[in-house]
């Protein structure tokens, strides 16, 4: 298993694949902004927004791959782009297919988000999820903070409104710390 950041270019012949694995994790009931089932296209339209946003250097992508080369998850850093917060950025979209599952991938995407984090000298880090998910053992496994939780902020499939866990990390040694 590799792990890749992707150009808009080459992201662009791993969207039909990418696709797929958006709608793997909104079929598997994942909170990552979408409802099942995703409208025909929808998933192809958000990955365009995805590829306009690493044209313009506002994103990251991440890919894992598998040992034959497919993909298995992916992973995005969207960096603040004000004055004020070019220190930092969200982690947003981190999926792993459900077949590839419990092998160490998300705990794969989540550090070398983090290098990229650094590599591009940001030092705060943001992430939430539904409270109560899987994806938060993994947050918290790999050092992230529980800042709070907000009631009522996102919508389920079965109707509910959920509470979501709001998460952060500050990273060390990058030439932009301070205070």
């Amino acid at each position: 298993m590799g792990i890749e950041s992707l150009s808009a270019e080459a992201a662009v012949p791993d969207l039909p694949v990418l696709s797929a694995l958006l709608a793997d994790a909104v079929e598997s009931g994942a909170s990552i902004g979408f409802l099942p089932p995703l409208a025909p296209g929808e998933a192809d339209a958000y990955w365009r927004t995805v590829v306009a946003a690493l044209r313009e250097d506002t994103r990251v992508l991440l890919v894992a791959r598998d040992a034959a080369g497919a993909v298995v998850g992916s992973a995005q850093l969207e960096l603040a782009v004000r004055p004020n917060a070019r220190h930092r950025a969200e982690v947003a979209k981190v999926m792993v297919h459900t077949q590839a599952r419990r092998q160490g991938i998300g705990r794969a995407l989540m550090r070398a988000v983090e290098a990229e984090a650094r590599r591009r000298g940001r030092t705060t880090l943001v992430l939430d999820t539904r409270r109560g998910d899987h994806a938060e053992r993994l947050y918290a496994g790999v050092g992230w903070t529980l800042a709070g939780v907000i009631p009522k902020y996102a919508r389920s499939a079965d109707g509910r409104v959920d509470p979501s866990a709001f998460y952060y990390k500050l990273l060390e040694g990058t030439s932009h710390d301070s205070g």
